[in-house]
């Protein structure tokens, strides 16, 4: 049963990893928004290509705009609570494995 817990404490530790990854991908993505970047920037369209997917529902959802696009800030948080919710029961599922 000890394996099992392990490649759970794995999985948990690279979805940790990925999730931050992926929350400063959003950070950055927002802040270079402000800035009005080169639409052709290889970089600006990576950016535009691995956040729109998940912010384009978002910004339907919400329908209204406030002058400022807050999103990303919601992706923030839906991230923060995956990290302390899904992520940290797998961790604790897989100490009670051990």
């Amino acid at each position: 049963m000890f394996i099992f817990g392990n490649l759970i404490s794995a999985i948990a530790s690279i979805l940790k990893i990925v999730l931050n990854l992926y929350m400063w991908i959003v950070i950055i993505s927002a802040l270079i928004s402000w800035v009005n970047p080169d639409p052709y920037n290889p970089i600006v369209r990576f950016l535009h290509s691995v956040t729109d997917p998940v912010l384009r529902p978002i910004r339907k959802r919400l329908g209204f705009s406030l002058g400022i696009d807050i999103s990303p800030m919601i992706v923030i948080l839906i991230i923060i609570f995956l990290q302390n919710f899904v992520v940290n029961s797998m961790f604790q599922f897989a100490l009670s494995m051990r």
